[in-house]
């Protein structure tokens, strides 16, 4: 009701992509053998077919980019998490600048267990919880991607850390860790709003805000201020107790992919650096964006191997959709 009609203001079309054209013997290969036919089997369907090769690569383009969701759906599903991200993140700081441990982080300790639970603390690790239990079950429904077992593990591990933090009555620290992954994550879907509106400076100028927070957050403040205080402060304090184990052992688990992670968006900067704009997700779709493109190239003229060089500019960039969708 809301992410559509922005969607459509700015000029995102609701329209499916390029229907391939029909074809019992592709459909078969596609379906049965491979998506992604060798060349020995691309020479062969082209004889049993009489269509050249490059025609035949182009159906298969066709036939790929088909089973994706449109632009139109993957900016409504950014706008939800950008819209939820960002008034988590707004509450979280509200609630956290009165708080006595967002100052003093050893105030976490103090106390402990004895520590009253107010109905705002309450109300933040439910939002929490649910959301990352709505990402653990659509991910499923979502776009395969490279880093799925990645982001199975994280959410494993994020859902894991607040449901013992909560039982165990360590909330304090628990408020602090989640306002500190929220602060990144609205800034990268908000780059892929604007990579999704075609706004290429926009996005790079998100991406780059995006990264060096992410950087600073993650490889920063968090072993730094986080980890110093659940692994060593917290034994000072309060002495050794059962659980330390296994809630450091969640805690250096997620440090384990914000290292990953940050390799990653290290090689989409480093590209962006060389291109002169933000590349692809590096752990986008198994169908690369590029391949997008292509298709469209191949719409325009059948399956011709030449395009033009000044194709698909918008705003003084290529315009194609160098952020595929995690």
């Amino acid at each position: 009701f809301i992410a559509k009609p922005c969607a459509l203001h700015i000029g995102i079309e609701d329209s499916g992509p390029y229907q391939a054209q029909p074809n019992a013997i592709l459909e078969k290969v596609f379906v049965s053998i491979t998506k992604y036919p060798d060349k020995k089997r691309l020479e062969g369907l082209s004889k049993q077919l009489d269509w050249n090769v490059q025609k035949i690569q182009c159906w298969f383009r066709h036939r790929r980019n088909q089973d994706k969701p449109p632009t139109l759906t993957k900016f409504c599903e950014s706008m939800w998490r950008f819209t939820f991200y960002l008034c988590i993140f707004c509450y979280g700081i509200r609630f956290l600048w009165s708080s006595p441990w967002f100052w003093d982080i050893r105030q976490c300790w103090h106390n402990y267990p004895f520590q009253p639970l107010s109905s705002g603390l309450y109300y933040y690790y439910i939002m929490e919880l649910a959301f990352y239990w709505s990402l653990m079950f659509s991910q499923f429904t979502d776009i395969k991607r490279k880093d799925f077992l990645i982001m199975f593990v994280h959410h494993l591990v994020t859902i894991g850390l607040i449901s013992f933090s909560y039982i165990n009555n360590m909330v304090r620290a628990g408020t602090l860790i989640m306002c500190l992954h929220d602060v990144s994550d609205f800034l990268l879907e908000a780059a892929k709003l604007a990579n999704y509106a075609k706004y290429q400076r926009l996005c790079d100028t998100l991406f780059v805000i995006f990264s060096a927070v992410f950087m600073v957050t993650r490889l920063g403040i968090y072993p730094f201020w986080i980890l110093n205080t659940t692994l060593f402060e917290s034994w000072e304090i309060i002495g050794p107790y059962a659980s330390w184990w296994l809630l450091n052992g969640l805690l250096l688990t997620l440090q384990v992919l914000h290292v990953i992670w940050s390799y990653l968006i290290a090689r989409i900067a480093l590209k962006a650096l060389i291109r002169g704009k933000v590349s692809k997700d590096d752990r986008s779709d198994v169908e690369s964006s590029s391949e997008e493109e292509d298709v469209t190239t191949c719409t325009k003229s059948p399956c011709d191997s030449s395009s033009s060089n000044g194709a698909n500019r918008v705003n003084g960039h290529m315009g194609g959709s160098y952020w595929a969708e995690e």
